[in-house]
This record gives structure tokens, sequence and C-alpha cells, in this order.
């Protein structure tokens, strides 16, 4: 062993690797606890790449052949139901911990100064988490999934300016068919991932490199304990990644992901028809503005205002300026508040109202 290590020494530099991680530490506060919410999204991610892998073994897309073959893997291949349960509920997991660590993030001021690159990269992956919602909830090519992504896109193509131009690329023409089905296939397993990935690699580098955030105090001077990254932190973080891998495996055993039926071109959409609830707050705010504010179409106006909303939340460390001289921006912290409860509100009136 002693031999097989100086050999990897001597290509790699695994003594460099090992001292940094002998004299990295990790500040221990009481908001540590949100510290382990960005570990756990990486390890639903993880099981996605994992699960999704195996998933393509026997998927086939296609109009004709996309909702059969996961007929067939959830009927006749041994554990196949499991798997995609798996696959499906890690992703609802995971947009879920995404969004805890954005706003655990958000609220601690760990975007300052000089983090903003790492809080964009971060912007960026859970966005891209939201793209891997929408492209694969298609894939399945069923009722709910049919229309759910013709309202979608509908939405998306009532962007201005941009919106017809998007709605074709999306769709890969003027109606949700077969090859919007393509696309999404093709969006979901190899051009998203290899976004994604690049991204988490700055992001992870940044994180690694400029070290855990600590919250702002009034007195410059306040120090805080620490404990070393290496065993302390990752045995704690392993154990949470263990914590959430049975939540998920009850989840999938328990409560499996339906098929549903087939999609029908031709049929009229189901009443109720919703996405998925990490969108549903949107949707329903949608349907509740009127059809015109002044001359602008009510959904049109609500579009960009969540555009704005989304952009100016991806650049607030070059707004909140107070929070990079130490100082505590209430404001800024109100508003993360207010995201938060507005997010969980019209969620619950969306969930009601499907």
């Amino acid at each position: 062993m002693n031999r097989l290590y100086q050999w990897f020494d001597e290509r790699v530099s695994l003594s460099a690797f090992i001292e940094f991680i002998k004299h990295k530490e990790v500040p221990k506060h009481r908001h540590s606890v949100w510290y382990y919410f960005g570990g756990v999204t990486l390890f639903l991610f993880i099981v996605q790449v994992f699960s999704g892998i195996l998933l393509l073994f026997y998927y086939r897309p296609g109009a004709d052949t996309a909702f059969e073959s996961i007929k067939f893997l959830m009927t006749k291949v041994q554990f196949g139901w499991l798997i995609r349960s798996i696959h499906s509920w890690s992703a609802n997991l995971m947009i879920l911990a995404a969004f805890i660590h954005m706003f655990s993030v958000y609220l601690t001021k760990a975007y300052r100064k000089p983090r903003e690159i790492t809080w964009i990269t971060g912007m960026l992956l859970f966005f891209m988490a939201l793209a891997f919602g929408f492209s694969g909830y298609l894939l399945p090519w069923n009722e709910l999934a049919f229309f759910a992504t013709k309202v979608g896109t509908d939405i998306a193509g009532s962007v201005p300016l941009i919106g017809k131009p998007l709605l074709v690329l999306l769709r890969g023409g003027d109606n949700v068919t077969g090859a919007t089905l393509s696309r999404f296939f093709g969006f979901h397993v190899a051009l998203f991932p290899a976004i994604f990935t690049v991204l988490l690699g700055i992001h992870l580098f940044l994180v690694q490199i400029q070290g855990m955030s600590t919250p702002l105090n009034p007195k410059e001077d306040k120090k805080y304990d620490s404990m070393p990254f290496f065993p302390n932190f990752v045995l704690r973080d392993l154990l949470l990644w263990l914590i959430v891998l049975n939540i998920l495996a009850v989840l999938a055993v328990f409560f499996p992901w339906e098929l549903g039926v087939k999609a029908d071109l031709f049929a009229s959409a189901p009443a109720g028809i919703s996405p998925e609830w990490y969108f549903l707050f949107m949707f329903q705010v949608l349907k509740m503005l009127p059809s015109h504010v002044w001359f602008i179409e009510g959904e049109v106006l609500g579009i960009v205002l969540f555009g704005i909303a989304g952009a100016l939340w991806t650049v607030v460390p070059f707004l909140d300026k107070k929070s990079s001289r130490g100082q505590q921006s209430r404001f800024f912290t109100y508003v993360g508040i207010f995201a938060i409860i507005f997010i969980i509100v019209f969620t619950i009136v969306g969930w009601l109202a499907s």
C-alpha cells in the first residue's frame, strides 16, 4: 500500500491534498446546521446520476416507445419500479434541499465578498436543477406530463420578444409532439448534465478555496470556534447522507411513483392540471392575475416580474453592499423572509386549487 501511495503521490501530489484536508476547518456556531444542506443536495444529485444511468438501459425515447418502455421497466424488470421511484423522489428531494440551501445562504449573508461568484454559480446550479425537473417530467410521456409540459411551454412562449423562438426551440415545432420528447430527452441526459457538471466543479472548487462563511457580526473581531473538516465535519455530513438515504428509501418503497395513462395528443386536458410543486407557486400567481393590467396581458406581466425578481436575486451580492462591510442589511433579510412566505403560501394555495 505504501508503494502504491507513493506511485500516485509522485503523479497527482496526494500529499498536498492530504495536507490541505488536515488543516481545513469549519466554523462552529448556531447556524452551522445549514452547512450540511449543500452536501445533501450534492448527494441527491449523485443518486440522480446513478439511478438515471440504470433507467437509460431500458428507456426508449419516442412517442410510440417511451411510455411502453417505462411500463416494461416497472412491471417486468426486477426492481425496475424501485429504481424509477428512487429517481423521481430523489429529484424532488434534491430541489427541496437546493431551496433550503439557497435560502440559508441568503439569510446568513454568505454571498458577501469574496463569495459573489460562489453565489452566482450556486444560483445557476439551482436554475439548472429546475430545468432538470422540467425536462425530465415529460419523459414518461403520460397524460399528466404531456399537458403540464404544454402549459409550461405556453408560458415560456409568452415571454416578450423571445417567446415564440423559445417555444419552437423547446417543442421542436408549434405543438408538443414526439419531437418535443426527443428534445427534452437530449436536454435531460446530455446538454443539462454537461453544463451542470462544469458549474458544479467551479462551485465546489470555490467553496473549498474560500472555506465556509461565518455569520455577520456587529463586531468585526468576534471569533468563532471551529472543527476539523476531516474527519469531524465529513462524518457528520455522511451521517446526514445516510438519514436522507433512508428517507428516500421509505418514500420510494411505500409511495412508489405512478406511471398513469399514456399521453393522447388529441385528447382534451384533464381537470386540475398543474405543474410539479416547485413551479406551483408561479403557476398559481399567473392564474390569479387578471387578463389585462392596463395595456399589458396579465400572464406576460407576471412572467416579466418573475424574471426580474430572479435576476435581482442572482445579483444580490452586488446590491447588498452593507454586507461586505460586516453590517447586517435588514432590508434584504426581510426580502428573503417575504420570498419564503410567498412561495409557501402560493404553493399551498395552488395545491388546494388543483
